[in-house]
């Protein structure tokens, strides 16, 4: 089966986020929904109120912390 150009372009346009993905993942070997673990430094203060709030909400502090950056 070949697909006509008006096709392709339908496909592309469609999934073009997808493609983007996939086009990014080919140069870094990362997907944007991956996880990663890393050491970080922070104060004893902004770590027990990172703890408050993990008591607080129930979520795990990793999203609290991504919820911050989302936007």
């Amino acid at each position: 089966m070949t697909l006509k150009q008006t096709q392709i372009n339908k496909i592309l346009k469609k999934y073009k986020n997808v493609f983007e993905i996939l086009e990014n993942y080919d140069k870094t070997h990362e997907l944007p929904f991956q996880r990663k673990r890393i050491d970080i430094t922070l104060s004893l203060e902004t770590i027990n109120k990172l703890k408050k709030i993990k008591q607080k909400t129930g979520k795990p502090i990793s999203q609290i912390i991504e919820a911050k950056f989302k936007s």
